[in-house]
């Protein structure tokens, strides 16, 4: 069996490269796990995690109140540097998402991080650092930070160094709450109907 596949099945933590930094993966609907990653980071808990997932239906699944334009921003952009905030529905863990109304959506682009997500469900998968730290871009030097015998894949083929856009969707208009590779020029050039809000 693939050792990625069992650590998280398994309730443990892996750590996975994205196509911007390494993340530090877990099972996302596994309350456990989840704790294991907050501790491991040493994040605050009032900090949210993403939901890593591998398709459209997904992100539907776990949210409400889509906009009109969800289907082509993910068919144009995603799997890919992006990360989607929209507001959360009753399927997402309140240790998920902090007990938010929001939850954030992250399709990571590095194959076998996503063939890991389709084969054991959503992940959580924030920067594999710990908290306060810049984010993780050398593998040993990450598990080294982390001990714990967390286990990770070593691949920086795809990897810039540069974390992901993030764009909330939940409101009436359309804001970047961090700008990363994808930026709101390259958004309104494929999309220009997105309602940006005035900056």
């Amino acid at each position: 069996m693939d050792p990625f596949k069992k650590e998280l099945e398994a309730g443990h933590a892996v750590v996975l490269p994205t196509e911007t930094v390494y993340g530090l993966f877990a099972k996302a609907l596994d309350e456990a796990a989840v704790d294991q990653v907050y501790a491991l980071k040493q994040r605050p808990r009032e900090k949210a995690m993403n939901l890593n997932i591998s398709s459209e239906d997904d992100i539907r699944f776990y949210s409400k109140n889509q906009p009109p334009y969800l289907s082509k921003l993910i068919a144009t952009f995603l799997p890919g540097p992006l990360t989607i905030i929209l507001e959360a529905n009753e399927e997402v863990p309140a240790w998920i998402n902090s007990g938010m109304s929001t939850v954030g959506f992250r399709m990571p682009a590095h194959p076998k991080t996503l063939e890991l997500i389709r084969k054991t469900g959503p992940l959580i998968g924030p920067s594999a650092n710990l908290s306060g730290k810049a984010s993780g871009t050398q593998c040993q030097q990450i598990l080294k930070e982390l001990g714990h015998g967390v286990i990770g894949l070593e691949d920086d083929s795809f990897l810039t160094g540069q974390d992901s856009t993030i764009l909330d969707l939940s409101g009436d208009k359309v804001k970047i709450l961090r700008q990363g590779a994808i930026t709101r020029q390259d958004i309104l050039a494929k999309i220009p109907a997105i309602p940006f809000e005035e900056v």
